[in-house]
C-alpha cells in the first residue's frame, strides 16, 4: 500500500520534460527541490512550486549532491544528456553523473533517501535475450541498441553499477520510447514487450505514485504503454515483485 505522508523529494535533471510534469504533480503534496544545471530556468522550475537548486552533475562535487540531499526522503534521477555532445558527454551524464548521485546518496549522513532512477527499457547483458521478447522485440531492440549505442551501453552500465549497492534502497523504472501525446493515464508495468511507446505525462504519472511506493524497492520495471489503469499495474507488478532486470 502506498503512503500519503508528506515527503521531501529531491528531483536531479528539473528542467527536463518528465522531471518538470513531475514537479507539477508533487508539489501539491511534498516538498520538492529540483536540481537543475541553468540558473536561467530558476523561473521555469519555480513556477512548478519546486524549489530550485542549481548543481551540475558534470561539474559539481560528491559533496555538494549529498548537501542537497541531506534530510531527504526520495531522491529521482531524471537527468540524461539528450543526445547532445556526443557520446563523451552520454557517458559524463548518463554513467558518470548518475554514478556520482548514487555515491551521494550513500554520503548523507544519517538515513539515506530512497532512490528511483530513470533509466530506459531493454537496459540489460547485450549478450541475454529476455524469454519473454518475441520477434518484434527482438528487432526493435537491435535497430535501438544500432542507433544510440553509447546511450545503450552507459545506461546499462549505470543501472548495473546501482543493482549491485546495498546502503540505500532503489527502484529503476525504465521507460519505452517517449513522446510529448497527452497522457492517457494506463500502462503497461514490469517485464514488458518494448515496441510500445509511452507519453512523458504517463511516467510522470508513474514516477509521482513510485515517491510513495518504498515497497517497489530493488524492482527494475519496465514502463509502456498498455491498457491497465497504472495504479493498478504499478500494484501489481510490486504486489508480485516483477523486475525486468537482468545483469
Amino acid at each position: 500500500m502506498s503512503s500519503q505522508i508528506p515527503k521531501k523529494v529531491v528531483i536531479v535533471g528539473g528542467h527536463g520534460h518528465v522531471a518538470l510534469r513531475l514537479a507539477r504533480l508533487l508539489t501539491p503534496t511534498h516538498v520538492v527541490h529540483s536540481i537543475h544545471r541553468s540558473p536561467e530556468h530558476t523561473d521555469e522550475i519555480a513556477a512548478t512550486r519546486a524549489v530550485p537548486y542549481v548543481l551540475s552533475l558534470e561539474d559539481s562535487p560528491v559533496e555538494a549532491f549529498s548537501v542537497a540531499f541531506e534530510d531527504s526522503d526520495v531522491v529521482v534521477f531524471s537527468a540524461g544528456a539528450g543526445g547532445k555532445g556526443g557520446a563523451e558527454r552520454t557517458k559524463k551524464v548518463d554513467y558518470e553523473g548518475a554514478l556520482k548521485v548514487f555515491e551521494a546518496i550513500e554520503g548523507v549522513k544519517g538515513k539515506k533517501p530512497r532512490l528511483i532512477l530513470v533509466s530506459a527499457v531493454d537496459s540489460r547483458n547485450p549478450d541475454i535475450v529476455p524469454d519473454h521478447y518475441n520477434e518484434e522485440d527482438k528487432a526493435r531492440s537491435a535497430k535501438y541498441r544500432e542507433s544510440i549505442p553509447a546511450y545503450v551501453k552507459w545506461k546499462y552500465e549505470a543501472d548495473k553499477n546501482l543493482v549491485a549497492r546495498t546502503s540505500f534502497e532503489w527502484t529503476i523504472l525504465r521507460p519505452g520510447g517517449l513522446t510529448h501525446e497527452p497522457g492517457v493515464g494506463k500502462a503497461d508495468i514490469g517485464k514488458t514487450h518494448i515496441t510500445e511507446s509511452i507519453s512523458r505525462d504517463d511516467v510522470a504519472a508513474t514516477l509521482a505514485l513510485l515517491v510513495d511506493r518504498p515497497d517497489a524497492a530493488g524492482l527494475a520495471l519496465d514502463l509502456v504503454g498498455g491498457e491497465t489503469p497504472i495504479a493498478e499495474a504499478l500494484d501489481a507488478a510490486i504486489k508480485d515483485r516483477v523486475t525486468a532486470w537482468i545483469g
